[in-house]
């Protein structure tokens, strides 16, 4: 028998702090209940940070008591509130977004971060984006501080597949206060833009756009940053590799043929540049009908993985066609949140990355 909602959050409500119950405090967000697997994020203030971490304890204990209940996974946000607010007081950062890049590179704010990883692909429409979030989701739950850069300047996806809305804070018109979300530090241009204007750029101000965003952001101490580039081989790519300490890339793509010609080329793009290729994610490998559970093969079967023997590079794993992926993305809840066989997936490659 499968444990309801309201059972979940009349549970979560005996969980106090000194200002009330978590459940009323609203810091309970994206729960989710499937077959027995329960998962939510506890939204904190940053102020509270670890001194919350006794209260995501109590949960998970609390909820694996409960009957038909197999698996508990509660992901803790620390949020800052002038990072999420938007009447902060002070001044709207000042990119001069679309400038040339500048020749001298300060690394200052990158002085903590421990690795800087890429996704890429050599076409769009193959889930980078979607690859990136769920990825960074996974790597917070196996306990890696983790920063997420959407470097698709011209297509930013990163405010609606997050759900942040806010503006970024700067404490003094220059440097940048990221946003955070789902334990993630994220950056993109897409949260200094209205969302329907369009960026007409040539590759010079992308490049530069590219090396504010990363310098230019107290990205703080982390484990790693992932950057979500833009799809092909372009000024981005190659300004990423030349200027920053670029710990690797992770390709991305899909089965058919057509695609996979592409990663080749992305792939070929990265060892030119002496950037270490970590390996292929198949994306949109098969669908399992909802109704029969068939698993169907569409766009062709093993294509990445046999790519990969190929060119002696590891095989990082299989996503599936779903239309959970699909819905988490366009509402602002990645699926790596939720418990399930996707979400596994998620969780393994980001192990076998780590």
């Amino acid at each position: 028998m499968s444990v309801s909602k309201e059972t979940v959050l009349n549970e979560l409500a005996r969980i106090t702090i000194p200002e009330g119950n978590i459940v009323e405090l609203n810091m309970v967000k994206a729960l989710t209940i499937e077959q027995g697997n329960i998962s939510f994020v506890l939204e904190v203030s940053a102020d509270r940070g670890k001194r919350m971490e006794p209260v995501r304890t109590s949960a998970v204990q609390i909820l694996e008591g409960l009957p038909g209940v197999d698996k508990v996974s509660v992901v803790m946000t620390a949020h800052s509130e002038k990072a999420l607010s938007t009447k902060t007081k002070g001044p709207p950062p000042d990119l001069r977004l679309g400038g040339h890049p500048d020749p001298q590179s300060d690394l200052a704010n990158l002085s903590q971060v421990k690795k800087i990883i890429a996704v890429a692909s050599g076409k769009g429409g193959v889930g980078k984006s979607t690859v990136s979030l769920n990825l960074a989701v996974s790597l917070v739950k196996l306990g890696f501080k983790v920063g997420l850069l959407d470097a698709d300047i011209h297509g930013p996806s990163l405010p609606i597949m997050t759900g942040i809305t806010s503006k970024p804070y700067s404490p003094d018109g220059k440097t940048i206060i990221p946003l955070e979300v789902f334990g993630i530090k994220v950056m993109s241009i897409g949260f200094l833009l209205p969302e329907e204007e369009a960026v007409i750029w040539r590759g010079p101000m992308l490049m530069g756009a590219l090396q504010q965003m990363l310098q230019q952001v107290k990205w703080g101490e982390l484990d790693i940053i992932i950057v979500d580039l833009p799809p092909g081989t372009g000024d981005v790519q190659l300004t990423l590799c030349q200027r920053f300490p670029l710990g690797g890339a992770i390709i991305v793509c899909t089965p058919q043929d057509l695609a996979l010609v592409d990663a080749r080329r992305a792939i070929t793009m990265f060892q030119k540049l002496n950037t270490p290729v970590l390996g292929i994610v198949e994306n949109m490998a098969y669908y399992v009908c909802p109704k029969c559970q068939h698993k169907d093969y569409i766009f062709g079967r093993n294509g990445a993985r046999e790519e990969a023997r190929k060119l002696g590079i590891p095989f990082l794993g299989e996503i599936p066609l779903e239309t959970s992926i699909r819905k988490g993305g366009d509402d602002g809840k990645p699926i790596a949140l939720t418990a399930g066989e996707t979400s596994n997936a998620f969780a393994l490659i980001g192990e076998i990355i780590i």
